[in-house]
């Protein structure tokens, strides 16, 4: 499939915001998505969870590492131009796999997505990482929102858990606390989307969503994606996805077996 247009401007945008809208990166690639999300809830992996308390409305789903087994998402990060968007925006000569996921927010879904950035639940680091967020239904309300210029702040933001909202990284003093940005006037970039375009933002890039309430299912598809200067680090608490017995060590580029590239290689080429 050819490749959405990525301009010049785009390309320094998300250089400078860490975030741009790619419209139509998934356009013809929706039917098929769809069909892996039904396929990944009918069949959730072992760390599929539910991320409402008891009493509160709706249902929130998300799922991830499932592309290897789940044909559909397969096809898509092999098939589709993701990985020459990727390159372009990340300027980078290489692309390498990180991991899928699925986020669903049913109709009635009124809790929003908290506050993050990605990057400190990862065991990976660098300036060229990017992920895509897409949904597979029209989104006016309940779209990503992504805080402008946030993947340059030079501390990261303290990682919790999503439904105690308590951290569980030790020494929490080293990063900066979890910011409303709405409260503090931050530069929140939302967008209407049409199903199959995607926000593609830096892994520092803070992030949230709003609840679901517009009367229609809101899924969404994100795939993380890693450049020419990811390198495994080591984080003081258990990382998300946690990926047990990688035996990597810090500084290596992630283990192509376990994260395979789908533009270029180690070398670049």
């Amino acid at each position: 499939m050819p490749a959405p247009e990525i301009t010049q401007e785009m390309i320094d945008t998300y250089q400078r915001e860490g975030v741009v809208l790619v419209k139509g990166l998934w356009a013809d690639w929706v039917d098929t998505i769809r069909a892996g999300i039904e396929r990944n809830m009918a069949e959730p992996g072992p760390y599929a969870a539910e991320n409402l308390k008891p009493g509160e409305g709706g249902r929130f789903f998300d799922d991830y590492c499932n592309w290897t087994r789940i044909a559909e998402f397969t096809e898509v990060i092999r098939q589709s131009a993701v990985a020459d968007v990727a390159a372009a925006l990340m300027g980078s000569q290489s692309v390498q796999v990180f991991h899928d996921h699925v986020l669903v927010k049913e109709p009635g879904t009124s809790k929003p997505t908290p506050w993050h950035q990605d990057g400190p639940y990862y065991f990976v680091d660098g300036r060229q990482t990017i992920s895509f967020w897409s949904p597979m239904d029209a989104v006016r309300e309940a779209s990503l929102r992504c805080v402008a210029g946030s993947s340059n702040w030079e501390r990261e933001v303290l990682p919790t858990r999503w439904l105690s909202e308590q951290n569980f990284y030790p020494d929490p003093e080293k990063y900066m606390p979890v910011p409303d940005p709405d409260r503090e006037a931050m530069p929140v970039r939302e967008w209407e989307m049409e199903p199959g375009d995607a926000v593609a933002f830096n892994f520092r890039t803070l992030h949230g969503a709003r609840g679901n309430e517009s009367g229609q299912r809101r899924r969404a598809f994100s795939l993380r994606l890693l450049g020419d200067d990811a390198r495994y680090v080591e984080r003081p608490g258990r990382t998300s996805p946690p990926f047990p017995g990688h035996e990597m060590v810090a500084g290596q580029r992630l283990r192509a077996d376990w994260f395979p590239y789908i533009k270029g290689g180690p070398s670049g080429g």
